[in-house]
C-alpha cells in the first residue's frame, strides 16, 4: 500500500482523527484568543480616546488658544533654566510643578486666560519667588486678564511673603500690540477691568486689594499715579515694540527697589524681535540692571 492509500484509508482516518481533533481544538482556542486580544485592544483604544477627550477638554487649546499639555523635553529644559537662575534644582522642580497646577486651576476657575505659553508662564511664576525680591511690592505692566498677577500672589504667599500688587493696563477691550490686528481674544472674554478684578479675587485678600491703574505705561499721568513706591518685582509685558520696551525699561530704572527683580516677557521670541533689541541696547548703556539669565522666553534682571 502506498503512502497516499495509507493516509486515506478508513483505518488511518480513525487513528488520526484524535490528532486532527486536537489540532482543531488548539487552532480554535488560538483563534478565540486572537479575537479576545483584538477586542481587548479595541476596548483599550476606546478608553484612551475617552481619556484623551477629557484631557483635551481640561488642557487643550479650546478657549485659550494654546494647549497646556506638557512634553518632557520643554519641561526638562525649563527645570534646568530655573535651576540655573535660582541655584537650586530641587526648588526649581518644585516651583515649576506648583506653578503648573496653579495655571490650570486659575484658567479653570477664572475669566479669560493667562497670556503666553505654558513653559513661559510656569517659568515666570516659578522663578520670581526663588530670586528673593527685596520687598513684596509687585508692578505688572500689561496684564490682559489679571490671572498672572493672581498666580504670582499665590506663589509669593507660598514662600511666606505678603505681596502687594499694582497693575498698569489700558483695558482696551482686546489685547493691543503695535503692528498686529485688533481681534477678539480666543477665550471670548472682553479685556476689561471687571474681568481682572474677578480673577484677582481668586487670590484672596491680596488679590482683592490689588491696585489697578488704567492707562498706557508711557503716559506721564499713569506713571505719576503708581511711582509712589519702589518695587521689588516689575513684570514688563506691555508694548512689545523696541521703542515701547525701551521706555518701560527706562521707567523701571527709576522705580525698581535696590535688589529688585525685573522680568522682561517674550524675550528671544522671534515674533517680537524688538524686545531683545531694546534690552541689548539698554544694557549697553548706563544702567542699574544686571542680566541674570532667561527661562523660557523671559529675561530676568536685578537692580543694583
Amino acid at each position: 500500500m502506498n503512502s497516499r492509500s495509507l493516509l486515506t484509508s478508513s483505518v488511518s482516518r480513525r487513528l488520526l482523527r484524535p490528532v486532527a481533533d486536537l489540532i482543531d481544538r488548539r487552532i480554535d482556542r488560538r483563534l478565540r484568543t486572537v479575537a479576545a486580544d483584538r477586542e481587548a485592544l479595541r476596548e483599550t483604544a476606546e478608553a484612551v480616546k475617552r481619556q484623551q477627550l477629557t484631557l483635551d477638554l481640561l488642557l487643550g487649546p479650546s478657549g485659550r488658544g494654546l494647549s497646556r499639555i506638557v512634553s518632557p523635553g520643554p519641561l526638562n529644559r525649563l527645570h534646568a533654566e530655573v535651576a540655573e537662575l535660582a541655584g537650586d534644582r530641587d526648588a526649581a522642580v518644585r516651583n515649576v510643578a506648583t506653578a503648573y497646577r496653579l495655571l490650570v486651576a486659575l484658567e479653570s476657575l477664572g475669566t479669560g486666560r493667562i497670556a503666553g505659553g505654558t513653559m513661559n508662564i510656569c517659568g515666570k511664576l516659578g522663578t520670581i519667588p526663588l530670586l528673593d525680591p527685596p520687598n513684596d511690592e509687585i508692578l505688572e505692566i500689561g496684564t490682559l486678564y489679571g490671572m498672572f498677577s493672581a498666580g504670582l500672589i499665590r506663589m509669593m504667599e507660598r514662600d511666606g511673603r505678603s505681596p502687594s500688587v499694582t497693575i498698569v493696563d489700558p483695558f482696551a477691550g482686546v489685547q493691543l500690540q503695535p503692528g498686529t490686528p485688533r481681534r477678539s481674544d480666543p477665550s471670548g472674554t472682553p479685556v476689561d477691568e471687571h474681568a481682572v478684578r474677578t480673577n484677582l479675587a481668586l487670590a484672596g485678600p491680596a488679590g482683592t486689594a490689588a491696585r489697578i491703574q488704567r492707562g498706557f505705561s508711557e503716559d506721564p499721568g499713569t506713571r505719576a499715579a503708581v511711582s509712589d513706591r519702589r518695587y521689588g518685582v516689575i513684570v514688563v509685558d506691555g508694548d512689545h515694540s523696541a521703542e515701547g520696551v525701551a521706555k518701560d525699561l527706562e521707567w523701571a530704572e527709576e522705580i525698581a527697589a535696590p535688589g529688585g527683580i525685573v522680568v522682561l516677557d517674550d524675550f528671544g521670541d522671534p515674533k517680537w524681535p524688538g524686545i531683545e533689541e531694546a534690552l541689548d541696547k539698554h544694557l549697553a548703556g548706563t544702567t542699574r540692571f544686571t542680566y541674570l539669565g532667561k527661562a523660557s522666553l523671559s529675561a530676568f534682571l536685578r537692580a543694583s
